[in-house]
């Protein structure tokens, strides 16, 4: 675990609150820890192989009480591990952001290369590890009296498109947790999903900036949605609909709306 040095930024709207970051070295994880940390938050970045960007970037955050913390979401271990270290470095939890996972292309036509064990590790990884991590800090989270989670789903979860069908099925499994967690951690926990489309980070192997540009021409925006503008509606969510739990908010340029 790290720390850095810097001196914490007064009149900001998260000032005093603390985050945790899963996934938080990288794309859309790392975008949100920059704007939660720009806001006032003191923020954890997990990671899992990623350390090296994590100490990177947990340098370059501004304010003071920023950490990184070794997060595997397939090892339960490692959740309770970083459970503990989250309540160790902060007296209470107000934000966390489940930013974490991973996928591989499969058309959906090819059945076959969708075999069992990557269905399963795709499960575990992207549906049983962010609930593992919510699990965990749930009572850091209750003890704020103000916690949020947000938790990033996928347009896909229903579009049923996406970069393989079980990807799409995790991502529908997100969603329906987070409005059943909506319903039973209020007061204490308000729960919302953020759902990307593509997005210009390299998540999907293979995809880059060209395929992106190209993908986008025909949506109402007709550009690129960038991990910055999901992490906007990440903090959106925080800090301006106090009101709302149990909800998506939709980030793809509405290419959803075909």
């Amino acid at each position: 675990m790290a720390e850095n040095s810097g001196k914490e930024h007064s009149g900001k709207e998260l000032a005093g609150k603390t985050a945790f970051v899963t996934g938080g070295s990288n794309g859309i994880g790392a975008a949100a820890a920059r704007m939660l940390a720009d806001a006032g938050a003191a923020v954890m970045i997990g990671y899992n192989r990623g350390e090296d960007r994590a100490r990177k970037l947990v340098q370059e955050l501004p304010g003071s009480g920023h950490h990184i913390q070794q997060l595997a979401l397939e090892d339960g271990a490692s959740v309770r591990a970083a459970a503990a270290a989250a309540e160790a470095a902060y007296p209470a939890l107000n934000i966390l952001v489940n930013s974490a996972g991973f996928t591989r292309p499969i058309p959906h036509d090819r059945l076959d290369e969708l075999d069992d064990e990557f269905m399963d590790a795709m499960l575990i990884a992207n549906v049983r590890g962010p609930f593992s991590v919510i699990r965990a800090l749930a009572p850091a989270l209750k003890a704020s009296g103000d916690g949020v989670i947000i938790n990033v789903s996928s347009v896909s979860a229903f579009t049923g498109m996406g970069s393989n069908i079980a990807y799409v099925a995790t991502k529908a499994a997100i969603d329906a947790i987070s409005m059943s967690l909506a319903r039973v951690l209020g007061p204490e926990i308000r729960v919302m999903c953020v759902s990307p489309g593509a997005v210009a980070t390299d998540f999907v192997a293979g995809r880059g900036r060209p395929q992106l540009e190209k993908l986008m021409q025909g949506s109402p925006l007709g550009r690129v949605t960038e991990p910055e503008d999901v992490a906007r509606a990440i903090l959106a969510c925080i800090t301006h609909l106090k009101a709302t739990t149990g909800d998506r908010i939709i980030v793809d340029g509405g290419r959803f709306l075909g």
